[in-house]
């Protein structure tokens, strides 16, 4: 009977331990604090001008899903970054006081890599996704930002293809070529030379083949000095 009693126990113990096993795997995990906790900046807080639209917590990306839980509500950026943000949009508005810089994307967890870098390896467009095996990419640091400009009514300038756009026309060293064969327009190929100048003017890199993704510095320094953003 003793044993009986033991067994029933036990079984009892092991259910309650499955089930609180499963809730907290069923807990989102807060982002918005542990960016907070490693020193990232809310940039927005900040500078308060600067829109933002958090791309992968909506299915309007490259892989058709929301990545991103509803605790990652926020475009953090290590300080350094956001400080060069934030000079760019100063510059923007001494220019054009109509204009405004919009966020798509800031600091992203490794697992968000992760996953990216498996639909793209699937759909062969891993060319346009940092490899987490290699590191990663400056998302991960909260050191690269992707951005575009929006006008006063809240319309996005034309960029000649939209966010995410994994083909050529999105490449910012064959634009005159776009141009000239019609595949960008004469106003979006000044829309994007006029951000690229903003935003290298405070500092920052663009990259050949996303014209609205910019670095803060290289991969070889923010895997030097800055930490990955892991659990």
């Amino acid at each position: 009977m003793k044993s009986f009693r033991l067994l029933i126990l036990l079984c009892l113990c092991m259910f309650a331990s499955c089930s609180n096993a499963q809730n907290k795997k069923n807990v989102e995990y807060d982002w918005d604090t542990k960016m907070k906790d490693m020193g990232l900046i809310d940039v927005c807080f900040w500078e308060p001008s600067i829109q933002y639209y958090l791309v992968y917590k909506t299915g309007d990306n490259f892989t058709g899903k929301s990545l991103y839980n509803a605790k990652l509500t926020k475009a953090w950026l290590h300080p350094r970054a956001a400080k060069m943000l934030i000079r760019a949009q100063d510059v923007l508005k001494k220019e054009r006081p109509d204009l405004s810089l919009l966020i798509y994307d800031a600091a992203r967890p490794m697992e968000v890599q992760r996953k990216m870098s498996e639909w793209a390896k699937r759909t062969n467009n891993g060319y346009y996704v940092a490899d987490p095996a290699k590191g990663g990419g400056l998302h991960n640091y909260g050191m690269a930002v992707d951005v575009t400009l929006v006008d006063g009514n809240g319309e996005w300038l034309p960029m000649g293809t939209p966010f995410d756009f994994f083909s050529p026309e999105a490449h910012t060293d064959q634009e005159d070529d776009l141009l000239k064969r019609r595949r960008i327009s004469p106003s979006e190929y000044k829309n994007r030379k006029f951000l690229r100048r903003i935003m290298e003017e405070a500092g920052f890199k663009s990259i050949a083949s996303e014209w609205w993704h910019f670095n803060a510095c290289s991969r070889e320094e923010a895997r030097e000095k800055y930490l990955l953003i892991e659990r």
